[in-house]
């Protein structure tokens, strides 16, 4: 492996729209980058494979040809399988292959795929991304964790990332991304509970202004507006974290009764987006709504209509 980070070939595991981005980025530095994700197998497959025709990225078969042939291997995929795609890589790793997981996943799961992936000679760290990426894309700041973390970190911030070690020990990083959740996750759900709620009876705009008083520092209708869209276009990824903050918390001895809500919420609207109640969505996900007035309408006529039946 070149000790030149601009000369490694990354793999991308999952090709979501973390996976482009990261991918997008590394490219335009003239970086190698191969990528697989399950949905290359079946009819979901078409806009990735024109993503990677577009952008120069090398398509792979499986889990283990990707990480056969990667010097750096990324894994950006949903929460709950965080474990099951260490466990499709490690047996395929070289020696010394560097394993970064960019996955929102527990303490519990990361220290997991640690083990699999070290007791392979890889050498596993854990990632915490810090806030959402697609404003930061490459940059958005991310705490490593684990044994390799500090080495890991001057290497991949020559590429362009923001990385910074958390510490040594497994878990720490994970644990300050999933305590964090349990508040931003937690605002998406109530605010589109509480802005749902508040146009069914009419109030929405008292209760803006109340917001807007008592936190003005915050643009509430252009928040309300983001985080009705996050949860529409990434509401199962999201309900999947937050399953796993929920278990964070059981770990630490405490009953996740907010985060047990949350990934409720957040999973009861991608069900809806499932359902094309926002409409289809496109390569670029759903038309987006500067008015969460109109995504709330939707969810209300919805739910009067199940309510007839």
């Amino acid at each position: 492996m070149s000790s030149d980070p601009k000369q490694w070939l990354v793999g991308i595991v999952g090709y979501g729209e973390v996976g482009k981005i990261l991918a997008e980025d590394l490219r335009a530095q003239g970086v190698k980058v191969a990528a697989y994700d399950v949905k290359l197998n079946d009819d979901r497959g078409g806009p990735l494979r024109e993503h990677a025709t577009r952008h120069g990225v090398t398509l792979t078969s499986s889990h283990a040809n990707l990480a056969a042939r990667s010097d750096f291997l990324i894994s950006a995929v949903t929460a709950s399988q965080t474990v099951a795609v260490a466990e499709a890589c490690a047996a395929a790793l070289n020696q010394g292959t560097w394993f970064l997981d960019f996955n929102s996943a527990s303490p519990g799961a990361k220290q997991r795929a640690a083990a699999l992936i070290d007791g392979e000679h890889g050498r596993y760290v854990e990632g915490a991304v810090m806030t959402s990426v697609p404003p930061y894309r490459i940059k958005v700041p991310l705490l490593l964790g684990g044994r390799h973390a500090a080495e890991l970190a001057p290497l991949i911030n020559t590429l362009g990332f923001a990385a910074k070690p958390a510490s040594d020990k497994l878990g720490v990083a994970s644990a300050t991304k999933m305590c964090r959740s349990i508040m931003i996750k937690g605002l998406e759900a109530m605010v589109i509970e509480s802005f749902t709620t508040a146009r069914a009876y009419g109030v929405e705009d008292a209760v803006i202004a109340s917001l807007q008083e008592t936190f003005p520092q915050i643009d509430w209708e252009k928040q309300g507006a983001y985080f009705f869209q996050r949860v529409i276009e990434h509401g199962r990824r999201r309900a999947e974290e937050v399953r796993e903050v929920a278990e964070t918390v059981r770990d630490a001895g405490l009953t996740p009764w907010s985060a047990q809500g949350t990934a409720e919420r957040q999973a009861w609207v991608a069900d809806l987006a499932d359902e094309g109640l926002f409409g289809k969505r496109g390569d670029k996900g759903f038309a987006r709504s500067a008015d969460w007035r109109t995504e709330a309408d939707r969810i209300l006529a919805k739910v009067k209509d199940e309510t007839k039946t």
